[in-house]
């Protein structure tokens, strides 16, 4: 039995859960609406200002997508209310970012600067204090869209295992391996 499926999504206050008959669920905030087309097997109740989703029967299909889609509803309540926020960190001599509107600016080492269209339901911030790394801080009420666009700004640069530059996210612990050693002779 799915144990995070069984358990009942709470609709914080401002926050309204609608089902169209084609299983399509909307969810609407303060931070913004967000919709998911939900597998038609499965049966979406909004009761008493919980959501619930139960599944038809056993079968592993049925398990598997149940667990999933009561996930992905409860990231929506969770983005339209409170929203989602990640900070990353760029290190390394010399790399810088810059944000103007939807547009990030990178300089990562390479001959030329790295421009960035981030899509418009994303809020980008660029932070550069005196010594200490600069930090690029993306909000969003979509999980699934800022999970994406992180990994992208992330693969332009990800951190080395030697010196530890590029770019990881504030609190990641980067395992270090040691370099050369020199030879005892």
């Amino acid at each position: 039995m799915s144990r995070i499926g069984k358990a009942p999504i709470e609709i914080p206050a401002g926050v309204t859960v609608t089902i169209d008959q084609d299983n399509v669920v909307t969810v609407k905030g303060p931070k913004g609406t967000l919709t998911q087309k939900v597998n038609p097997d499965l049966e979406v109740k909004v009761e008493d200002g919980h959501v619930h989703v139960t599944r038809p029967s056993d079968d592993r299909e049925h398990r598997a997508q149940h667990g999933l889609f009561r996930a992905l509803i409860h990231n929506m309540v969770v983005g339209v209310s409170t929203g989602y926020r990640k900070e990353m960190e760029l290190v390394g001599v010399g790399y810088r970012a810059a944000s103007t509107g939807q547009v990030l600016e990178l300089s990562l080492g390479f001959s030329h600067a790295i421009y960035i269209k981030l899509p418009p339901e994303i809020k980008v911030e660029a932070k550069t204090e005196r010594n200490k790394n600069p930090l690029i801080i993306l909000e969003s009420d979509d999980k699934q869209l800022l999970g994406q666009v992180c990994a992208k700004i992330r693969s332009l640069r990800k951190p080395e295992p030697y010196k530890g530059k590029g770019i990881k996210f504030v609190g990641e612990v980067i395992r270090r391996k040691s370099g050369k050693s020199a030879s005892a002779k």
